[in-house]
């Protein structure tokens, strides 16, 4: 299957470069489809990390009931409601 590709420019310090050229290698790939797998592997766990980031935010949403309803408010933050946000 082929997909589409846009093509972009980055900056690597060289010590980036070289270890990331290195573990292409390893891998036995080039150091551009490292970078989409990198890319992709970020885009897939960040929004869960997000998610779960938000409930350091519980103690400033103004509710009362943290203290007595904390696991119910933890729950929603870790499935996404927007209620809390």
């Amino acid at each position: 299957m082929h997909m589409a590709l846009t093509r972009t420019q980055i900056y690597l310090d060289p010590e980036q470069h070289r270890l990331l050229k290195r573990e292409a290698e390893a891998k036995g790939i080039s150091l551009a489809e490292l970078l989409r797998q990198v890319a992709w592997e970020h885009l897939r766990t960040e929004p869960h990390r997000r998610d779960f980031l938000s409930i350091v935010a519980l103690g400033k949403s103004g509710k009362d009931s943290i203290s007595e309803e904390h696991d119910r408010y933890i729950e929603e933050a870790i499935s996404g409601d927007e209620g809390l946000r």
